[in-house]
């Protein structure tokens, strides 16, 4: 036995195959059934040989009844009888069972037979299946079992007459001879029941299985990083759900390595030219083609942007992360949105924006993390494009069913050329300067089960529109 403590797994037991379940949960009852069967059959047996053989003993009783007599006088009759022991030799059926008797008198006395048969105790049924006076009961001769068969005698004479009680008792041998006769001639029959059973139940299971063997086959001999939907077979109802679920697992497989596949083509695409102007920049500094504030200042701001980029990329990818993590908890919206528009003040103090903040408490089921990531972007942007002076307003509204989240701005607005790649990741001249603002929005609003709308207002400016699942519990603006 293991120790749990030594660090020494413990292996698992082995799984049962569908094969193996299946006999063992037809085999197994129809065996214990099979086996109480049995028991009753035996028991019905032994009652069966207990009917038949206790004929004989009663015949065996009327027979010595049939040899008594009255003797003595008048005044003291006494029983007579004359029972050689070989009037029983007709009723013996062989010699594997021995018959006794004992006949008593009117006075309880031993008229003939074997004083030792124990003297009977019981009293006739009131309802017996004979038309006489007779019982029987089983007992112990001489430490053996025996049945016994008691027969109360009406016997007259000239001299009187009386009640004569007369006992023959037979060893069992026979009757469990009997019974186990009939006993194995059972368990035979049912032993080859019980293996055209088995045989039935592999043959059937062979047949069922075989669809299941042969998706086992269809799926192990796919190539190598093969994601494709397994294709439409003639297979039994039960398993259409499990190659649905296989299917609806390997889309999931192939959009995750989609996923990382763009991700890791971006990443070497997007950074290789700050790479390389940051490389530049560098030998430049190194042969004083720039003074040295300068050329630092151009490094710094080369870096700079580098980071943003690199950080934004790891948020799209964190989007994603989160997406796969399944549901998320349901929370109050609006400290986020006064939480990030706090982060962000100095920015607006900087250019002197008249900014305005109406909210609300609204209930939203998402990933607190994205939502956070969803308002910076959206605000930063609003700041970034928004002329100095001009008014910027945040809305956060919810009604119960929906929550809106609206960023209005007097900025240029989008032209036609951006509208036509919005939400694309690397726009050129999208909002967000690094191509990945809108793209981080549109796949945060998207796992949250939301949509977003950008339009250009009226006069000048930019309206963004957010809109999510709201809580049942949400408050009325």
């Amino acid at each position: 036995m293991n120790n749990p403590n030594s660090g020494v797994p413990t292996p698992a037991q082995p799984a049962y195959s569908l094969r193996q379940r299946l006999l063992l949960g037809i085999l197994l009852p129809v065996g214990v059934l099979l086996a109480l069967n049995a028991l009753v059959v035996h028991q019905q047996a032994l009652a069966a040989a207990d009917t038949a053989y206790d004929r004989t003993l009663l015949a065996s009783a009327k027979a010595i009844g049939e040899t008594l007599d009255v003797g003595g006088t008048l005044q003291s009759p006494q029983l007579v009888a004359t029972v050689p022991y070989s009037a029983l030799e007709a009723f013996e059926a062989d010699n594997r069972s021995r018959m006794v008797f004992k006949v008593t008198g009117f006075s309880d006395e031993l008229v003939a037979g074997f004083a030792d048969l124990p003297r009977w105790q019981g009293r006739i049924p009131d309802r017996g299946i004979y038309s006489a006076l007779v019982d029987f009961y089983d007992a112990r001769y001489k430490g053996e079992p025996v049945r016994v068969a008691v027969l109360l005698q009406p016997v007259a004479g000239q001299l009187g007459q009386g009640m004569a009680t007369i006992q023959v008792a037979e060893t069992l041998e026979l009757r469990h001879a009997l019974a186990r006769q009939m006993l194995q001639s059972t368990l035979w029959r049912q032993s080859v029941l019980l293996l055209l059973i088995g045989g039935v139940v592999l043959w059937v299971v062979q047949r069922v299985t075989a669809p299941v063997r042969e998706l086992s086959r269809h799926i192990e001999t796919r190539p190598d990083g093969e994601l494709s939907p397994i294709e439409p077979m003639a297979l039994p109802a039960e398993l259409k759900p499990l190659v649905e679920a296989t299917n609806q697992a390997f889309a999931r497989v192939r959009d995750l390595l989609a996923h990382q596949k763009r991700f890791v083509r971006d990443v070497s695409h997007q950074l290789r030219t700050p790479l390389a102007v940051l490389k530049a920049q560098v030998q430049s500094a190194q042969r004083g083609d720039l003074p040295p504030q300068q050329a630092l200042a151009d490094i710094e701001q080369t870096v700079q942007g580098a980071t943003l980029l690199a950080n934004q990329m790891l948020a799209l990818a964190k989007v994603e992360q989160l997406r796969q993590q399944g549901e998320a908890e349901v929370f109050d919206f609006e400290p986020i949105v006064r939480s990030v528009a706090l982060d962000l003040a100095p920015l607006v103090a900087a250019k002197g924006i008249d900014f305005s903040l109406a909210s609300c408490s609204a209930l939203v089921r998402a990933h607190e993390w994205g939502l956070r990531e969803l308002v910076r972007n959206l605000l930063h942007n609003a700041i970034k494009f928004s002329p100095e002076g001009a008014a910027l307003t945040l809305r956060l509204a919810a009604n119960g069913a929906e929550v809106v989240l609206e960023v209005a701005d007097q900025g240029p607005g989008l032209s036609a050329a951006q509208r036509q790649r919005l939400f694309q990741p690397f726009a050129p001249g999208e909002p967000g300067g690094a191509g990945l603002g809108l793209a981080i929005c549109l796949e945060v609003t998207r796992a949250a089960g939301g949509r977003i709308e950008l339009h250009n207002t009226e006069g000048a400016g930019l309206l963004a529109r957010v809109v999510l699942p709201g809580g049942a519990d949400n408050l009325a603006p």
